[in-house]
């Protein structure tokens, strides 16, 4: 295989529908040690790959590229979160949210980002599930307001409101702890 240039793997990363061409592609990148997540980003984007091509190249690029680990398991728990409904991947959304949540546990975003997915009509993901991670996420999360304040709001859509409450309680109290300097 002939060695390709970073814009011909950018080239076939984006347009590429083969999946041994985006395959050698993705090949090149490792070998020529390319650590651009903006460049993976365009293959998780290629939807020609299908889910589980696309969990091969986000394990595989996590596990050669340690650093980039986090960056690539959130862009594909919102890749399956922006394609669930067309192929039911809010499971996919999930796992990929908690990989994320193992490598950097005490980033918020993760937590918030995950919660965002919930569709209320459908209850999917379930709400439970998406409850009990963000109160993971109060175990290691430093300021916690922003994980109070989407808990509450969690359990009003699910019909408690005694926890809503609690929840928003504890983000007014938790706002309180930064007087402005």
């Amino acid at each position: 295989m002939p060695k390709l240039t970073i814009d011909e793997i950018r080239q076939r990363f984006s347009s590429a529908t083969d999946f041994n061409e985006i395959f050698d592609a993705f090949e090149a990148a490792l070998n020529g040690k390319i650590e651009d997540i903006e460049l993976y980003r365009l293959l998780f984007w290629n939807d020609s790959l299908t889910p589980d091509e696309l969990c091969l190249f986000g394990e595989k690029l996590a596990q050669v590229f340690p650093d980039l680990a986090y960056d690539v398991y959130m862009w594909l728990a919102k890749v399956f979160e922006v394609t669930y409904s067309m192929y039911d991947n809010y499971e996919l959304t999930l796992q990929y949210f908690n990989k994320a949540a193992s490598v950097k546990p005490d980033e918020a975003e993760t937590y918030i980002a995950a919660s965002d997915c919930y569709e209320a009509d459908l209850n999917i993901p379930p709400i439970n599930y998406l409850i009990e991670f963000l109160k993971q996420g109060l175990e290691y999360v430093k300021e916690k307001t922003l994980l109070f304040k989407r808990l509450s709001e969690l359990y009003e859509k699910g019909g408690d409101e005694g926890q809503s409450q609690y929840y928003r309680k504890k983000a007014e109290e938790g706002e309180g702890l930064h007087p402005e300097q």
